[in-house]
This record gives C-alpha cells, structure tokens and sequence, in this order.
C-alpha cells in the first residue's frame, strides 16, 4: 500500500492495530487541518519511498477511540508502527526530513 490521500472515517479497532504484521504508519488528522493539508506534499513524497510500507490515514478528533489511545493531541500525527509495536513518531512534519528518518527506523531489525 502505498500514500492514501483521504482520512478515512471509520477506524479500525486498538486491537487489530496491534495484531497488524509489517511496517505501518498511522495519520491523525482531518481534510480541513491546515497543518494537515500544508504536511501531505511531505508525506506523499518520504512514502513513496517505501511503498511496501502501509498507511493508513485516520480521521480524528474528540470521542475519537484509536486517536486517543495514540495519545493524540496536535494534527498531523503519524505513529510508525514494527508488528504493532511503535517505533517512531512525527508531528506536525513541515519538511521530509523527519519522517524519512521515522522511516528509517521501520527498517531497522526488530
């Protein structure tokens, strides 16, 4: 999988977060996020290079069950997950720098 360019409304559970094998990169936010929106040409690029690596972009907000058990607070967040395990985490990226880091610790061996 590669970029996905929409958050999705529905969620999926803390539990099958957990359970997902592989490399994954969770994104919190929303389609009307400034910061959001000023962060996805960032995004889009840094994961492009890894496209087996999944993401799964998430919309959140209050009475939101996966963002908040992420300890979400600022928009965009996006949680680099190893097995369901986190191992990086980036927040309101305004360059690729850090998220290809992030990235670069989903390769490392486990």
């Amino acid at each position: 999988m590669t970029y996905t360019p929409t958050y999705a409304t529905d969620a999926p559970t803390r539990e099958a977060i957990d359970a997902h094998r592989g490399a994954l990169v969770l994104e919190f936010g929303t389609g009307w996020c400034g910061y959001c929106r000023q962060a996805q040409r960032a995004i889009e690029s840094a994961l492009a290079a890894l496209p087996e690596v999944a993401h799964l972009k998430i919309e959140d907000g209050p009475g939101r069950a996966l963002g908040r058990s992420f300890r979400v607070k600022l928009w965009p967040t996006l949680v680099f997950l190893r097995d369901g395990v986190e191992v990086a985490r980036v927040v309101r990226p305004d360059d690729e720098a850090p998220l290809r880091a992030a990235l670069d610790r989903l390769r490392e061996p486990a």
